[in-house]
């Protein structure tokens, strides 16, 4: 009987020692599948269809002093009574140079006043890039320190914002501005609001 219950006690004593290392490699297995799962499907996204919270609530509460040489900055307040664009942009943003001459053609056709939102960026690099390529913008707000962009929900550089006439944000476009993107969804969204 000694013996018999000393077999017992080995057995149950070392079983212990087994089954929590099962058990960790099965979690670890099930864990890292888990995380290929949803980087698998993390890679299958369009980052530009990332939907913004503030979709259909009053764009943020700020003022931003003009950019440098420019007489208007840009506040709320500014973004009411007509149906807008906000584009936030910055010199330093390679994407914001492919996009600008949109902008301009954009600007030129008076389809919509175009509001800019100059996103970290230094004041002269700023003005420079404006005078260089052409300032696309009605009002153009430097939001040096970023915080407004940051109440914005702003991802990164360049973001153009939809803003209805009750100052409210109808839409939002990650990534540069694309004639596609102008044609098939802004210009007939502008178009609605405007009805």
């Amino acid at each position: 009987m000694n013996a018999m219950a000393e077999q017992i006690l080995e057995n149950h004593t070392a079983a212990p020692g087994n089954w929590p290392r099962r058990v960790l490699y099965t979690l670890m297995f099930l864990a890292f599948f888990a995380f290929v799962a949803l980087l698998g499907t993390g890679l299958t996204m369009d980052p530009r269809t990332v939907p913004s919270p503030l979709i259909g609530k009053p764009v943020p509460q700020f003022s931003l002093p003009p950019v440098k040489g420019r007489a208007l900055g840009l506040a709320s307040a500014d973004l009411k009574n007509e149906v807008a664009l906000v584009n936030v942009f910055a010199s330093w943003c390679v994407a914001c140079r492919a996009e600008h001459p949109l902008l301009m053609e954009l600007r030129k056709s008076g389809i919509v006043p175009i509001h800019g939102l100059n996103y970290k960026d230094r004041p002269d690099d700023a003005v420079a890039w404006l005078n260089k390529l052409g300032d696309p913008y009605t009002r153009t707000g430097a939001d040096i320190s970023g915080r407004v962009g940051i109440d914005w929900g702003v991802y990164g550089v360049p973001e153009t914002f939809v803003i209805d006439r009750d100052g409210r944000i109808a839409y939002k476009q990650i990534g540069p501005l694309t004639p596609e993107a102008l044609r098939d969804t802004i210009i007939p969204l502008i178009d609605k609001l405007r009805q």
